[in-house]
């Protein structure tokens, strides 16, 4: 791929990619960085989860239990301990998004699967707080580019409610592909949801993400 921000990888990971700090890249909420979770992000995640409740919950899978108790500080360390254990196992790359070294959402690729296949699926969040700054836009480019180029993938898919028309125009942005709906996909919000289908493969973005986001303003390098 051609022009590469800086990709620090850290020792001991288990398999290509992982773990790894990218950017830094500046954007209209600030600099931006994607980094491994660490222990010690639980009391800043569990500040934005819970203050954020409204804005995450409609799209994000049911889980067993109260909001405030699932996104409370001591559950960070179950969350941190599964999300670690998945990536020293290759099944994931799990990241944290830092907006001027302030916790602001995460991006996630999980199920991995090498071989003949190379693929995995990619998720985000980010917080009310870096919303409409570029956050996920720049976030979601910086790890599609490091699977592509570090980690070995060849192809990511990314599910989303019809709804939610914030998190597909990051995709539309991105150059996702819409490929098809999955009828009653995820247990969302209570209910059986509808997703769409997108994907990207590395033959879409030769010259990688990042450096589309630069040229067109979108991003500069931190």
């Amino acid at each position: 791929m051609a022009e590469q921000l800086s990709h620090r990888h850290e020792p001991a990971g288990s398999h290509p990619g992982w773990p790894a700090r990218l950017g830094p890249l500046r954007v209209g909420a600030g600099v931006l960085e994607v980094r491994k979770p660490k222990l010690s992000d639980a009391a800043a995640w569990s500040r934005v989860r819970r203050r954020d409740r409204r804005h995450l919950e409609a799209w994000e899978p049911t889980a067993p239990g109260e909001w405030d108790n699932n996104n409370a500080a001591f559950a960070w360390a179950g969350q941190w301990s599964t999300l670690r254990g998945l990536a020293r196992r290759g099944m994931s790359l799990p990241f944290v998004i830092t907006v001027d070294g302030e916790l602001a959402g995460q991006v996630t690729v999980g199920n991995v699967v090498r071989g003949s296949l190379c693929s995995a699926w990619i998720g985000y969040w980010v917080g009310t707080h870096a919303v409409g700054g570029g956050v996920a836009t720049a976030a979601a480019a910086l790890v599609v580019d490091h699977c592509f180029a570090d980690a070995g993938l060849h192809r990511l898919e990314a599910t989303v409610r019809p709804e939610n028309t914030a998190s597909i125009r990051v995709l539309r942005k991105l150059g996702f592909r819409q490929e098809g709906l999955f009828r009653r996909y995820l247990d969302v919000a209570g209910g059986w949801r509808d997703h769409l289908c997108f994907a990207l493969t590395t033959e879409d973005i030769p010259s990688g993400l990042v450096p589309r986001l630069v040229a067109e303003g979108r991003a500069e390098h931190g």
